[in-house]
């Protein structure tokens, strides 16, 4: 069974007479990662916050690796790796001296660990060059590499592909996956970009004014919202249109037509009794961005 590696129990947050978050709870196991999203001001920021300890808990409980963050601070923080915001770089030092300097604050962190990160990175060749050369991609990568450094167990990440171009995305995509899979790390992950996330995350934790509204694997999210449309491929789209009314008109000789699985049969019957020929029927694919608008009414990312 795998292992839990954070824990938020019913967490709260007032700001005065303003209360930011209501009974947030969620979870995240070892190897998972987890999209954590909402609309502007929905709470996210908040939420890491109370994870990492920077702002106080008005009530509830956040459980890192089994410790108390604010009974056990120094225990429940020393296996976890964050970037909130920007990655924090010296830049008129290299890469190399960015990392090395970090290894003060941590024990048992040598050159060969240094080398593993950097190779993890993909920053080999890179890494004795000041960090004010490197482009916004390479500082994300540097970033991860001081996040990662102390071989942390979970990585909570804000924003991680935020201004990268698509190649650094796919790079970026590929290290946190391989860092999941393979260093069974926890990932957690706020971020505003749905299609990017649509293909990294494994689970997906939603939250509107405050309130977690849905936590799901992200295939689950996906079917459980809205319409589940079926789509049929024939080879006379207009005709087949013309003899279903509730069909939706695609291209190349495609509709959709919201249906159950137990309808499907009688739509391939009506169509072949009208000499329609089918050469596919699959279930509509949606989209964790559609997924996201049909569960929170369709607020604005910020």
């Amino acid at each position: 069974m795998e292992r839990t590696v954070l824990k938020c129990e019913n967490l709260n947050k007032k700001f005065g007479k303003k209360q930011i978050l209501k009974n947030v709870s969620f979870a995240i196991q070892e190897g998972d990662i987890l999209g954590f999203i909402g609309p502007n001001g929905a709470g996210k920021t908040t939420t890491i916050k109370l994870i990492l300890g920077l702002q106080n808990i008005t009530e509830g409980k956040v459980c890192i690796n089994g410790y108390d963050i604010e009974k056990q601070f120094t225990k429940a923080i020393e296996k976890v790796g964050a970037i909130v915001e920007n990655p924090d770089l010296y830049m008129y030092l290299s890469g190399y001296e960015n990392l090395k300097l970090l290894t003060n604050l941590y024990q048992g962190i040598d050159t060969k660990r240094i080398d593993e990160v950097v190779k993890m990175v993909k920053l080999e060749n890179r890494i004795k060059d000041k960090v004010s050369k490197y482009s916004l991609g390479m500082r994300q990568r540097l970033g991860i590499a001081q996040a990662i450094l102390h071989r942390p167990n979970l990585l909570i990440l804000d924003e991680p592909t935020n201004g990268l171009d698509p190649e650094g995305i796919k790079e970026m995509r590929e290290l946190l996956v391989d860092l999941a899979h393979k260093e069974k790390m926890a990932i957690l992950i706020s971020s505003h970009n749905l299609a990017e996330l649509d293909n990294l995350c494994n689970k997906v934790c939603i939250i509107k004014n405050g309130e977690i509204i849905e936590t799901s694997d992200i295939s689950g999210i996906k079917k459980e919202t809205g319409k589940q449309y079926k789509i049929f491929e024939v080879d006379d789209g207009k005709k087949a249109k013309a003899l279903l009314p509730k069909a939706l008109d695609m291209k190349d000789n495609k509709f959709k037509i919201d249906i159950s699985k137990e309808e499907v049969p009688e739509i391939i019957e009506q169509l072949v009794k009208n000499n329609i020929k089918i050469y596919q029927v699959k279930e509509e694919e949606k989209s964790l961005e559609q997924a996201f608008f049909e569960k929170t009414g369709g607020n604005v990312i910020e």
